[in-house]
Formats: C-alpha cells, sequence, structure tokens
C-alpha cells in the first residue's frame, strides 16, 4: 500500500488536542482539597460566577427549547423546510409529540417552581426546587464546558487510534464488529444518546445486524463521563472519582461480557436493515500492526478535522444539543418521579423486595438504598437526588454506581432507543434493565466492600 506523507502540523494536532481532551475529562486533580476533574472544576467555578443568575438562564432555555418545539410541531406540518431534520433548528426542535409535550410539562414544573405557585409538591425543596436550584444548574454549566472541550477526544482521531487497537477485542469477546468501538467511545466521552444515532445510522447503512445494533445500544451506549460527574458531585463523592468509576467500569465490563451472550440480545437475529450481506472489512494492511495503522488512521483525521470555525460549530451544536433537549427532559420527568418518591409510597413498595437481598450483602441504609433500585428506569439522576442526604458514604456509592451502570432510561437512552429503528421494543427494553441491575448490583457492592 503506497503511504502518503502527512504533515508534521496533523501528527502534533492529534497528539496536543488529544491529550488536552484527556486532561480535560479523564485526570483527576486537588482543587480546594478535594478531587476532582477538569471539567468539573470550570464548571463549578463558572457557576459561582453566575450566582442566581443560573436558575433564571435555566428557566429561559427550558421556556424556549418547549415554546419552540410546539412552533416546530405546528410548522413543519405545513413547511418542512424551516424544522426539517437536516437544519440545525428541525435538529433542536423537530423532535415529535411526545418529547414535545415533555419539554412543555418541564417549561411549566420550572416556571411554578421559579416563582413558587400553585401545589406545593411540585416546587418544595424536595421535588422541583431540588433539581431547579441544585442539580440543573450544575448541568447547565458543565454541558457548557463538556459541549466547548469534547471536540478535544471526538475530532482529532483518539477514538481512531483506540478503535484500532481494539479492533482485535471487539469480536471475540462482545461478539461485536471493532468499528463498534467508535459508537462506544463517542457514548463514553460525549453522550449515550450520540451513540445512539451513531449505531442507529450504522446499522440503517448495512454495517450492523440487527442483533449487533441491540447489543450496542444497551450496553455499549454508555453514560457519558459528562452525567457521571453529575452523578457523582450530587452524591458529594468527588473526592473518591477514582475508585468509583473504576466500580463503575468493572461493572460495566461484567454486564457487557454477558448480556449479548443471553436473552433477549442473544435471540435477535443476525440480519441487516438493508437485508444486503454486511461486507466490512476491518483487516489491517500487511505493511502496518495494530498500533501503526491506528495511528495513522487517527493523524489522517486529524488532517481532516476542521479548523477553529468548523471546531467552534460543531462545540456550538453539542451545548445547543444538551442544553435544550436534555434539560427540560430533567426537570419534566426528574419533578415527576420525585413527587412520586416524596408524596407516595410506590417506590418503597416495588424496593421492599430488594431490602432483604442488601441486608444479607451488609449494604448500610438497606432501606433507603432499596427505594432507589428501580427508580433508575425513569431518570438516571432520580436514584442519586433520593439517596443524597443518606449520610453513609458506601451506601451512596453503590447507588451512585449502580445508577450509572443501569444505563438504560427513559429520559434519555431508552426513549431514543425506542424512537430508533434498532430492533429493541418497550418490553425488551425492560427486560435488558432488570438483568443489568440483577448483573451489576453484585459486582458493585463486591467492589464496595473491598473499597470501604
Amino acid at each position: 500500500m503506497e503511504q502518503k506523507s502527512i504533515s508534521l502540523k496533523y501528527h502534533l494536532k492529534f497528539l496536543i488536542l488529544s491529550a488536552l481532551g484527556i486532561f480535560f475529562f479523564m485526570t483527576p486533580i486537588t482543587y480546594d482539597g478535594e478531587t476532582s476533574i477538569p471539567v468539573a472544576v470550570l464548571a463549578n467555578e463558572l457557576l459561582e460566577f453566575f450566582g442566581g443568575f443560573a436558575v433564571i438562564l435555566i428557566v429561559l432555555i427550558i421556556s424556549i427549547s418547549a415554546i419552540l418545539s410546539v412552533i416546530a410541531h405546528f410548522v413543519h406540518q405545513n413547511d418542512s423546510s424551516k424544522f426539517s431534520k437536516d437544519t440545525l433548528a428541525g435538529t433542536l426542535f423537530n423532535v415529535g409529540p411526545v418529547w414535545t409535550t415533555i419539554r412543555l410539562l418541564g417549561m411549566i414544573f420550572a416556571i411554578l417552581t421559579y416563582f413558587q405557585i400553585g401545589w406545593e409538591g411540585i416546587y418544595s425543596d424536595y421535588t422541583g426546587g431540588l433539581l431547579l436550584d441544585g442539580l440543573l444548574t450544575f448541568l447547565l454549566t458543565v454541558f457548557l464546558f463538556a459541549g466547548l472541550l469534547l471536540p478535544l477526544l471526538l475530532s482529532f482521531g483518539l477514538l481512531e487510534l483506540i478503535g484500532a487497537l481494539f479492533a482485535k477485542i471487539m469480536r471475540p469477546v462482545f461478539k461485536l464488529p471493532g468499528r463498534s468501538t467508535v459508537d462506544n467511545l463517542t457514548s463514553w466521552f460525549g453522550d449515550g444518546t450520540v451513540g445512539v444515532l451513531l449505531t442507529n445510522q450504522q446499522y440503517e447503512q448495512g454495517y450492523y445486524t440487527k442483533r449487533e445494533a441491540a447489543v450496542i445500544g444497551t450496553t455499549f451506549s454508555v453514560v457519558s463521563i459528562t452525567f457521571t460527574i453529575t452523578i457523582i458531585q450530587e452524591v458529594d463523592l468527588m473526592h473518591m472519582f477514582l475508585p468509583l468509576y473504576g466500580t463503575i467500569f468493572v461493572a460495566g465490563l461484567v454486564a457487557a461480557l454477558i448480556m449479548p451472550r443471553i436473552p433477549p440480545l442473544s435471540r435477535i437475529p443476525d440480519e441487516t436493515y438493508t437485508g444486503e450481506e454486511n461486507q466490512l472489512d476491518e483487516s489491517i494492511p500487511s505493511n502496518y500492526n495494530t498500533f501503526t495503522w491506528g495511528y495513522r488512521q487517527a493523524v489522517t483525521r486529524a488532517e481532516k478535522s476542521p479548523g477553529i470555525t468548523g471546531y467552534m460549530k460543531a462545540a456550538s451544536k453539542n451545548i445547543l444539543d444538551m442544553w435544550v433537549g436534555v434539560l427540560p427532559i430533567v426537570m419534566a420527568v426528574g419533578t415527576l418521579g420525585l413527587i412520586v418518591a416524596e408524596m407516595t409510597p410506590f417506590f418503597t413498595w416495588i424496593g421492599t423486595p430488594f431490602v432483604p437481598l442488601l441486608e444479607l450483602m451488609q449494604v448500610p441504609e438497606a432501606q433507603a438504598a432499596a427505594e432507589t433500585i428501580l427508580i433508575g428506569f425513569t431518570d438516571m439522576f432520580l436514584p442519586a437526588l433520593m439517596i443524597e442526604s443518606v449520610g453513609n458514604e458506601m451506601t451512596r456509592f453503590i447507588v451512585a454506581a449502580l445508577s450509572v451502570v443501569q444505563l438504560i432510561y427513559l429520559s434519555e437512552v431508552g426513549g431514543v432507543l425506542l424512537a430508533s429503528n434498532i430492533p429493541i421494543n418497550f418490553r425488551r427494553l425492560v427486560a435488558i434493565f432488570l438483568l443489568r441491575t440483577a448483573i451489576t448490583l453484585p459486582v458493585i457492592v463486591l467492589m464496595a466492600h473491598l473499597i470501604f
């Protein structure tokens, strides 16, 4: 194979910018006497600078998201060009009737909570007030810096290098093509919903079979570092970032090894969406080894990467996607979930069967932990919100780790999966959530006992 020479500046572009991405998102640092990572430190500093204006900004963003989604729904019926899916406005606001309704509900809850009007159950300090004045303010700033800095991980070759290095592992270990590593890492570094969208696109183009697409979407569209930081921050365990994230990794790996080999995922046929034979060629040229081929792909990606204008355009879209898409959903689903949790015994009832199991595993405050185990199917933030007041660090550690590795939650990844062409229906989604919980809970508890 003829080797095209690539300028030194692209080698440096790959190495320097990827190293910066690793620093901002994956390097623990000590700040104000606590262990954190740079992107979380930046988010907290900006939040302190914003002060009370952060809450006002959140209400405005959620309201704009809801109002423009309603407009997009009606305008799209008559003039598809203004909000078509290939435009930025269409991507942000043409989300269908279900998500539009949820955004409207988020706006109503945000307004009622900010002005403290209507039923107190919506805006109390344990429901809407907890979300609007706490979780969402941190999400506002962490999404800003995550959106600005994520292209450092995604756009300059790091994923290409890692993808090549893992190509010979994915098929025998996880029964997936090597190229799926990029989808998986995109979820990990970026956002689970982006991973699902990438997987759906590859599936529609015939690169993945039905089974492969379902496995990737439900097992490898992992919760992003950004969301994990928020969970860890919420349960006040940033000083234990490394052991907690290590536990999440180990438990997620165990689930990834088991889930593709058991029903319902194992029973999904290996047929392509297009009906054509999959012709993927992931071989490495004879004059390369795994690393040199991956490195060359990485540098080639850096060569094709956008300049500063393209970078800022991608970063801005990342920020808007997270602000407009996620904040209203967290406000709507989170408030409803907390109302049910605070005002009814529902989660106490469904969590009761887990109390003896957790007590057998010697989990402190088993009753409080049990109530959070199944609520994560609704929204991944709810377990952390429910457990944050528990004094025992080990219990908060277990609940936080479980809420991340359960992965399937309706407010985001689950909803996107159901809306995609990936062969996952609601029944399969529930089964996968319960199986992931059963597989990962013992692993997390064991790791917690080793750490504490």
